[in-house]
Parts: structure tokens; sequence; C-alpha cells
């Protein structure tokens, strides 16, 4: 027989992970549900609507018409376009996002700023916090051509009117800066984290051995925030492939259809009764969203694994 020496505390440390375990899941527990009930059972609902038709979507007894409403969509030449628009937006919108927080973040945290660093970082967050109707709406005053406080100041100055929301040539500019207004906190606030626990002592020796303030920021600061860069850049993705609230108060996919992306657009073909097309649309969103995802996903590990 084993000896017994020595075996309750191996129980003792047993019992202990089990219980640290529990409590773990204990926790974790209520949200993975609410995940699961709010978040990813509505998906597969989604899913499933988009393969019946439309006018038996919503019936218990739903008619399924296979992949008829992804082939109608996929013909469809609005579609097309709305995709390849949504796609575009979310390209320059990511670059400007992301690169304006890291340039941001790096400010704040340089040397430059030595004081009211705090309120700074308030002010760059509150937009975040604020509604995003709220937020939008504003932006919409600012930008009429009529009354408006940037045309007005424009006149003043003796400079060309900005055509805001009404030309085609300005709108998305100016919705790519009301998104900035409304989402950049956020990734400045993630950088600024990262920056707090990265390694110094690695920006002084290169300070010592006479690098300058630019070759410290390429070659020691921002390799280490590649993790913080990563999770900005996917957020980012997620957030402006689904855009939508501030096409809803802005510009209602306008004009001549120049912000009419995927996701209004569904919400148009919804709001016509065509749940079929509206869902399988979604689907194709959400299919990209997710191939984006993974993909960086992979990518930032392939780059940690090196």
């Amino acid at each position: 027989m084993q000896p017994l020496v020595g075996q309750p505390f191996r129980l003792g440390a047993l019992f202990g992970a089990l219980s640290r375990d529990g409590v773990f899941y204990a926790f974790v527990a209520p949200f993975a549900l609410l995940t699961c009930l709010f978040g990813l059972w509505p998906i597969l609902l989604s899913f499933q609507v988009s393969f019946t038709a439309s006018a038996t979507a919503l019936r218990a007894d739903a008619s399924y018409v296979g992949l008829a409403n992804y082939v109608a969509i996929l013909s469809d030449p609005e579609f097309r376009a709305s995709l390849w628009r949504t796609l575009t937006y979310t390209a320059f919108a990511v670059i400007l996002n992301v690169g304006f927080a890291l340039a941001m973040a790096l400010l704040i945290d340089s040397r430059f700023i030595t004081r009211g660093r705090t309120f700074f970082k308030i002010a760059i967050f509150l937009p975040v916090v604020t509604p995003d109707i709220a937020g939008y709406v504003a932006w919409k005053w600012l930008y009429d051509r009529s009354f408006g406080a940037i045309n007005a100041v424009l006149d003043l100055l003796g400079m060309p009117a900005f055509g805001g929301l009404a030309s085609v040539s300005t709108v998305t500019t100016a919705i790519l800066i009301a998104e900035l207004w409304h989402h950049a906190g956020f990734y400045i606030v993630i950088f600024l984290a990262n920056l707090a626990v990265r390694d110094r002592t690695l920006d002084e020796a290169a300070a010592i051995d006479g690098a300058t303030t630019w070759q410290r920021i390429l070659y020691i600061t921002i390799p280490q925030l590649r993790p913080a860069i990563l999770i900005n850049c996917v957020y980012a993705l997620i957030q402006f492939l689904k855009t939508f609230t501030v096409v809803v108060v802005m510009t209602k996919g306008g004009p001549a259809d120049t912000t009419n992306f995927v996701s209004y657009y569904a919400y148009q073909l919804f709001d016509q009764a065509r749940y079929g097309e509206a869902t399988a649309m979604a689907s194709v969103l959400f299919g990209i969203i997710a191939i984006f995802a993974l993909s960086a996903y992979a990518l930032g590990n392939g780059e940690r694994g090196r």
C-alpha cells in the first residue's frame, strides 16, 4: 500500500483547486448564459431565417428556399455596390482611427505633456460614453450648410463652404470625422494602458546610446504595442464593417447612396418585409467580420510565435 504521509496535503490542494474553479465558473456562468441567450441564439435564428421565404419567415411553419436568398442578394448590383462601399469605408476608418489613436496616445504619454494628462484622458474618452444618437445629431447640426457652425467659421475666414452631408464628394469625410470623434477615445485608452506597462528601460538604454525620439518610437515603443494594435484593429474592423447608427441619424444612406452600407441596406429590406434577403445580407456581413477577425488574430499569433 502507498504511504499516507503527505496525502492530506495533496487532497487539500486538490479541493482548493476545485473550489477555485468552482468560484470561477460560478462568476462566468451567468454571463455565458446571457451571451448564449441574447448573442448566439439570435445569430442562429438569423441564419435560419436567411434560408426561408420572406412571406413565411416569421411563421412557425416557415417555408425553406435553400440558398435562393443568397443567390438573390449576390446577383443584386445594389448589394454588391454597398458591400464594396462598406469594405472601402472600413479600410479608411480603421487606418484613420487606429493611427490617430496611436499618435494621440504617444503624445499624451510623452514628456511634452507634463500637466493635465488626467484632463486630456477624460476629455478624449467622454465622446465614447456619449449616446450615439445625441452625438451624431450634434454633428449633423454642425455640418448644416444653412446654420451649421463649421460653415459659419469658414465663412468668417473667407474660405469656401464645406459640403458636409449634402455633397457626394464630402459626405464620407464628414461621417469619418464624426465616427473618429466618437470611437477614437476607446482605442486611445487601450494604447495608454499598454504604454503604462511597457519596458521603459529599453527606451532609456536607446536614448543613452544616441537613438533619436523617432527611432525609439519606431523600433522600441511601437513593437511593444503590437498586442494593443492588434486588439484595436480587430475591434475597429468589427465596429466599422457594421456601421449603421451614424448613417441612420445623419445621412439615411445618401446622398446618391454614397453612404448606403450593407447594414443600412439590410435594414431597408427588413423594413420592406423582405426578411429572407435582409438576414442573408446580415449573414454575409457576419461571415466577413468573422473571417477578418480570425485572420487578424491568426496573424498576431503568428507574429508572437516567431
